[in-house]
């Protein structure tokens, strides 16, 4: 019995569909380099705190850049297009706007009194991490972002869309500004648990490495003596 060889052209890779860019300009990364842009976007307008429709532009691009956080990482899935640019500026561009927007609303008074404790927290975790990250990546250890730290992502952005809509959200839904503190309170306790829960993972690693390497030196150190 014989058989017909495949076609050679049913072997070969789909074809990219046309009119999607790649590389550096594909659109999962121009969403991310469009988040990067909405951060001093959304700090220009908090600097007019007390003005209603600043608030509710600052609102909107912070909105708008939130939803990007979602739509870059799984268009890059859907379409093939993951990159090591975006995986790189994708965290950075989350970081920088959870940053300047904390420190804004800290700024114009809109977190206070001991909710500075829960944005310190965030910030200190953030810098944390992203340290440990950067000296994990030197030894090829990646750090896996859990489910637990998208949850702590989701509750860092929903509380302080409600804490920049501030008085101004609070004309239209009464008990605006305290769900916001109420959801940053949530973000900060989940963000001391992935911080910790990253820590442990990131210390296990290098002392992992470091017993190695002690034992590699011993061992050339008694083949050194026989």
């Amino acid at each position: 019995m014989t058989t017909t060889p495949p076609d050679a052209s049913s072997l070969a890779p789909a074809p990219r569909k046309a009119g999607r860019l790649s590389g550096p300009y594909s659109l999962p990364n121009l969403l991310t380099y469009g988040r990067i842009v909405a951060v001093p976007a959304v700090v220009v307008c908090l600097f007019w705190p007390d003005e209603a429709e600043m608030r509710w532009i600052a609102l909107g691009i912070f909105v708008a850049a939130a939803i990007t956080d979602y739509l870059d990482g799984y268009l890059a899935r859907a379409w093939a297009q993951q990159s090591a640019l975006g995986r790189m500026l994708d965290p950075i561009a989350d970081k920088l706007l959870v940053a300047a927007s904390l420190l804004m609303l800290v700024a114009d008074g809109t977190i206070r009194s001991w909710s500075l404790w829960a944005a310190i927290i965030i910030l200190c975790r953030e810098i944390l991490v992203s340290g440990l990250r950067e000296f994990l990546a030197e030894l090829r250890v990646s750090v896996p972002v859990t489910r637990v730290a998208k949850w702590k992502t989701a509750a860092q952005l929903l509380a302080l869309s409600f804490l920049i809509a501030g008085k101004a959200g609070e004309a239209v839904l009464p008990g605006t500004l305290p769900i916001g503190i109420g959801l940053l309170w949530i973000a900060a306790l989940l963000t001391l648990y992935t911080g910790w829960d990253y820590l442990t993972h990131g210390i296990s690693h290098i002392l992992a490495r470091d017993a190695a390497t002690a034992q590699a030196n011993n061992a050339k150190g008694d083949a050194a003596h026989d």
